[in-house]
């Protein structure tokens, strides 16, 4: 680049940016992926945030940072085109992710997080651009979460409600489209109405769906993308591909969480001990959840073939995760999505641009998501060349948010990590009673060995109005008190529930160590009706559940902890016996509630 030109085009980049303090860096002799293409080896010079030259062949600058590139790659900062950002905040940047586009959070922490970013004070978190509210029916997908918000039921209320969501500050449109795990679903007639409102108001509207017809559907009625593909074993691969060509639209796969629907881990992120080393016991348990108790590999097999068939139709596929949901977590499954996307068909180059240029472009994010001058210094150095080994990808030797480096961050993490876990290992377990008996119950309370004890536990903190009796019944022979559930499920949420909650911590929903048992055994009668043994544990939203049925004799029921996807023992918030999703009158007993090590 001439000397005058690279001058000018430096002071500008100097007074574009003027959030940050860092000294110019230099990343010297690095092989980069410019969100396109990959160079085999450039320097590139950055400060104050922007990226001055991408291609720098002048002296080193007075001052300046240099930072090898020998053997690396030099990529720009991930967009993770689906993410929940309700929580971790602080992951994203960690694990190379630098922008998040959010489908549904909470609204004031959306406007929080956009006023930061706005003002250009925030470089540990990842930028976030949001859809705020998701548009959902009554009883659809997105009410099940306890958080009450507006929903709509019929095509001519799409203006009004489209509108609202603008005005808060929602930069495109999320519509739901999902008929399956008990959610009412929004009509066809409703999400083109919807389509076409945010359309008038210049927005993309985007679809969540969860069948191939529902795919179809919405592609014709104009959405501009669909957020998920779908858990199947066959489809339409051509057709779809063919179609959503046709009407122009993108489509972002979200295989991280279709592998938790599968019940089947695709690889195993914790596995590599640079990854584990920054998430804490909290943040690693979503990972270790899943959505499919049992693993159907072959429910990816569509979702698959669709994805290799939409690239190969020339239809943008973007790299999202939906972090957030089990199976998942912020930052780091990006990092198995874009791997995922390889095993789908993409090429590593092809999946690279996935999680950079695509999205940016799509979603009009402006100058991020590629390695040009005047573009956001938003970066990912890592060993290794993830052109040629997808994996690799996960080897980061530095992150740069803003221009400024994420190392000391990464650092402290890690520290923060490895301290937790230690006092961890040195802590002692929840001491089991020698009979493992948690049950005590008597006409006095519903007394237990240790913890808060047993409570009843209804959905009504989600909005629900189910109701819950329990009752103290005679003892039985052996001396066994029972206790009585009379539940009333109401049909008002698609995850309904009623029944009874033990809680072994001292305080509510706190974790406790219960990993010296093995297995919960408790014995049962009942109406005959099929109920729930249910588990939760330290950072994960989805519990982990057994069905059993109550018939009119006592018969013991065992659970193995092992059998609860997700659970850790080690860190139990609760345990349940639930009545319910499907509403009605329930009656079930539970005597000689046990932990036991076998």
């Amino acid at each position: 680049m001439h000397t005058t030109v690279l001058k000018a085009l430096y002071a500008a980049a100097l007074l574009l940016a003027a959030s940050a303090h860092a000294a110019p860096t230099l990343v010297k002799d690095v092989r980069v992926f410019d969100g396109e293409r990959v160079h085999a080896q450039r320097s590139v010079l950055f400060d104050k945030g922007v990226i001055v030259d991408a291609n720098y062949r002048g002296a080193v600058p007075s001052g300046a940072r240099i930072v090898s590139g020998q053997g690396r790659t030099l990529l720009p900062g991930f967009i993770d085109a689906h993410t929940h950002a309700f929580r971790f905040h602080e992951l994203p940047v960690l694990f190379g992710v630098t922008t998040q586009i959010d489908m549904f959070t909470d609204v004031t922490m959306m406007k929080q997080a956009k006023q930061a970013m706005a003002e250009g004070r925030d470089h540990t978190h990842a930028d976030l651009f949001s859809a705020g509210t998701l548009v959902t029916a009554p009883g659809g997908h997105g009410t099940q979460f306890g958080i009450p918000i507006p929903t709509i039921s019929k095509p001519e209320e799409a203006q009004a409600f489209v509108d609202a969501r603008i005005a808060e500050g929602s930069d495109f449109i999320k519509i739901v489209m999902e008929g399956g795990y008990g959610f009412k679903p929004l009509s066809l007639a409703t999400a083109k109405a919807v389509i076409d409102a945010a359309h008038k108001r210049g927005k993309m509207a985007v679809v969540h769906i969860g069948t191939e017809k529902d795919a179809r559907d919405v592609l014709a009625a104009g959405a501009d993308g669909l957020v998920h593909l779908f858990p199947a074993e066959s489809a339409d691969v051509e057709g779809l591909a063919k179609l959503a060509r046709a009407r122009g639209a993108f489509v972002i796969p979200t295989f991280a969480v279709l592998e938790s629907m599968a019940g089947y881990r695709g690889d195993d992120l914790l596995a590599d001990p640079s990854l584990a080393a920054l998430l804490d016991k909290d943040a690693q348990a979503p990972l270790k959840a899943r959505y499919g108790q049992d693993a159907r590999p072959a429910l990816l097999a569509a979702p698959k073939a669709v994805a290799a068939a939409l690239v190969k139709a020339g239809v943008p596929v973007l790299a999202g995760t939906d972090a957030g949901n089990p199976g998942t977590q912020y930052g780091v499954s990006m990092h198995r999505e874009v791997a995922a996307l390889v095993d789908a068909g993409l090429t590593p180059v092809q999946a690279l641009a996935a999680a950079t240029s695509v999205p940016a472009r799509v979603f009009k994010l402006g100058r991020r998501g590629r390695i040009a001058a005047g573009y956001k210094a938003d970066l990912l150095l890592v060993e290794g060349n993830p052109a040629a080994d997808i994996r690799t990808t996960r080897h980061i030797v530095e992150v740069w948010k803003d221009g400024e480096s994420a190392s000391g961050l990464r650092d402290g993490q890690r520290d923060k990590v490895a301290k937790a876990t230690a006092a961890a290992a040195q802590a002692r377990g929840q001491a089991l009673p020698p009979d493992g008996r948690i049950s005590q119950f008597s006409d006095q309370r519903l007394g237990s060995p240790f913890g808060l004890g047993w409570s009843a536990s209804t959905d009504s903190f989600a909005g629900g109005k189910s109701t819950v009796k329990l009752t103290v019944q005679p003892a039985l022979p052996d001396g066994q008190v029972p206790l009585a559930i009379d539940a009333t499920v109401d049909p008002g949420l698609p995850f309904a529930w009623a029944g009874v909650a033990f809680m072994p911590a001292a305080q509510p929903m706190q974790p406790a160590d219960l990993s010296a048992a093995k297995v919960v055994r408790f014995k049962v009668r009942g109406d005959g009706k099929s109920y729930q043994f249910m588990a939760m544990s330290q950072g994960v939203q989805v519990p982990g559940a057994k069905r059993f049925t109550a018939g009119p004799e006592w018969t013991e029921v065992t659970v193995a902890f092992s059998e609860l996807k997700g659970i850790d023992s080690s860190a139990v918030t609760m345990l349940g016996f639930n009545a319910g999703p499907q509403p009605g009158d329930y009656h079930l007993e539970i005597a000689d509630v046990r932990l036991l090590d076998r």
